[in-house]
């Protein structure tokens, strides 16, 4: 029997020191059966160029729980290690064996060893009291080996008996980590960490109780050839479609996807998924997972995926993204803003295709897709360039019949006489709600006027932005103002009624109803026009539906009161009679109710206004009931 002391070698102190600031202690298995992966690859290679001899057998990896000894036992029947290569590979902490391998054998399958470090092994101790290793190389006449260590510096190594090559790893459970002897818990991680890894896994969940004639076999628990590992032209839709319920059983079929697949300047490959979105609330990050070399590294990608592209799902893989490094290390790794700007452009690419080829299918696709290509025109320069091509707005019309798209240059070309205003910009009419905004869009419609939906999360900040970006255009709500002043100030048109007249209407409805700042106008609209119109001015509305964005940041303007034009339209026939009347309560109250008409169409009486407003009416008309029981009926 050998006894002595590893070897912490000073200039390596810093990855094992970038190594172990894992965040969870799960990760133990992922670098065990990273290393058995490893090792049968090994095998594989050796046995291509003919330097292992003899036949393969099944390759595969076995790990087996023992909740009544406390043991974990991952095995493998790979290349092995003989006593000279466990002391060079195990006792010298972070000297790695894979990246000797790789030295050694490039240009020879080396892209299928995951280690990098060499550390991986040292996991162990995170969840052992002690850690044991029987191995046994596939070199001809070579003698098995036992290790064992406690943690400590100090280890053991001798000769012992093992029948077959390869090796297997024992972790006797310490006290802290007894959730790893519960079957489930271990089934759960290899499932996370090792369900795509080119070598069959097996999982033996009670390998310490007696077994059963009826007991299941081992599972495995791994898929070895996912699709992001085949090439494009060996896939149908249908294995797409498998594939992105593999990943998420309980999504929706996706829109389309993309398959990368890229091997200079550096190795990417994976699939990103286009998800379906019906509402806001079912936006979810952090689904697209990054793996090297099938290894599940993390599903935090925002480094290495563009932002606006966040939204996607599916898989990346790429050994040029260093495993188990800090965030700091891989911003600053210069193959990642590589990869980032290569998925930008492979997203813009097959957006204009797709736009290109079945523009129907992808305005009909919009309502999801219109989220990532705003999302992605706001936050990177390269990205809106393109976009600008496949970009369009959707008509507010309600019947699917009716509906249109444009592109931005569309727009202008059918605009280009009614929508321009005297700066010579283009103005675009847009409604945030179809619904609550339809007598504006119908009066604009009537004036030829073409106006765009814009309801979406993003929508707000988006038209801010191409503002400064697009050149000559500017964003109108429709209910900004009356429709004669959309696109650009026009004269008053004179009204029926005396100045006198104007003057005592405008008193009349100098109102100021809680939480509203109230501005009135009497001017001389078309008679088929409303009495009374509100409208919420461009700028200040904008303001206070930014700041709501921002949460407490905005809280101040969010919480401002909202500011509202009553536009009276002079020349409304029910003014005569309003002016006429001597009865001056029925007078205020008939005022009240014909504004309060105007603030409901904007969606601002609430409250007690609300009430108020339906408690009036009945009155109005005659009706009997009064009080708050009324309103409580009505509503």
């Amino acid at each position: 029997m050998q006894k002595g002391t590893i070897r912490v070698q000073t200039e390596n102190i810093f990855p094992i020191i970038k190594k172990f600031l894992y965040s969870d202690h799960d990760i133990f298995l992922r670098e065990l059966i990273s290393n058995a992966v490893d090792a049968t690859q090994k095998l594989k290679t050796l046995s291509s160029i003919g330097e292992a001899k003899g036949e393969l057998g099944e390759l595969r990896i076995d790990i087996k729980l023992d909740a009544e000894k406390k043991t974990i036992t991952i095995s493998d029947r790979g290349v092995g290690m003989t006593a000279e290569e466990v002391e060079k590979y195990i006792n010298q902490v972070a000297f790695s064996g894979a990246e000797e391998f790789v030295k050694k054998y490039k240009g020879q399958n080396e892209n299928n060893i995951i280690g990098k470090f060499g550390l991986g092994f040292y996991s162990a101790f995170m969840v052992s009291d002690k850690v044991e290793i029987f191995t046994k190389s596939f070199r001809e006449g070579a003698t098995a080996v036992r290790w064992e260590c406690d943690g400590s510096p100090e280890y053991t190594i001798e000769d012992t008996e093992k029948a077959d090559r390869g090796t297997d790893i024992v972790l006797y459970i310490n006290e802290e980590s007894k959730e790893f002897l519960e079957s489930a818990r271990v089934e759960a991680v290899l499932r996370r960490f090792c369900r795509f890894l080119p070598v069959p896994i097996f999982f033996e969940p009670k390998a310490g109780e007696e077994k059963k004639e009826d007991s299941p076999a081992p599972a495995q628990i791994n898929n070895t050839q996912p699709a992001w590992t085949r090439k494009p032209s060996e896939l149908t839709p249908e294995d797409y479609q498998n594939f992105y319920k593999e990943l998420y059983p309980y999504h929706e079929a996706p829109l389309f996807w993309i398959h990368v697949n890229v091997d200079y300047p550096f190795n990417l490959t994976g699939i990103l998924y286009f998800p379906k979105i019906k509402q806001s609330y079912e936006i979810q990050k952090d689904k697209i997972q990054l793996y090297s070399n099938q290894v599940f590294v993390t599903d935090e990608v925002k480094d290495i995926v563009p932002e606006f592209l966040m939204l996607l799902h599916g898989v990346i893989d790429s050994p040029d993204i260093p495993l188990n490094v800090s965030r700091s290390y891989l911003q600053g790794d210069p193959n990642v803003k590589k990869i980032n700007n290569h998925i930008t452009k492979k997203v813009a690419d097959k957006l204009e295709e797709i736009f290109n080829k079945d523009r129907a299918s992808f305005e009909d696709k919009w309502d999801s897709l219109g989220l990532f290509v705003k999302y992605g025109m706001m936050t990177d320069d390269k990205f809106q360039e393109k976009a600008n091509k496949f970009h369009i707005f959707e008509t507010a019309s309600s019947t699917a019949s009716e509906k249109k798209f444009y592109t931005l240059e569309e727009l202008r070309l059918a605009t280009e006489t009614l929508q321009k205003n005297k700066d010579g910009k283009l103005v675009i009419l847009y409604t945030t709600d179809p619904v609550q905004q339809d007598a504006y869009i119908k009066t604009a419609e009537a004036k030829g006027y073409i106006v765009v939906k814009l309801d979406t999360m993003v929508d707000a900040a988006f038209l801010n932005q191409m503002e400064q970006k697009w050149s000559d255009v500017h964003f109108n709500r429709v209910d900004a103002d009356i429709a004669d002043n959309l696109i650009d100030k026009q004269e008053n048109t004179a009204s029926v009624l005396s100045k006198d007249d104007e003057g005592k209407l405008k008193d009349l409805f100098n109102i100021q109803p809680a939480n509203l700042h109230v501005t009135v106008e009497v001017k001389g609209l078309s008679v088929e026009a409303p009495p009374v119109v509100a409208t919420r001015p461009e700028f200040m509305r904008r303001m206070k539906d930014m700041a709501a964005m921002q949460g407490p940041m905005g809280a101040f303007y969010a919480n401002m009161p909202d500011e509202v034009t009553l536009t009276v339209n002079g020349n409304h026939p029910i003014y005569q009679g309003v002016l006429a009347e001597n009865d001056q309560e029925k007078q205020s109250k008939t005022v009240l109710n014909l504004a309060d008409l105007a603030l409901l169409s904007q969606g601002l009486l609430k409250g007690s206004n609300l009430t108020n407003f339906i408690n009036r009416s009945v009155e109005l008309m005659g009706g009997e009931k009064k009080g708050s029981a009324v309103a409580e009926e009505a509503q």
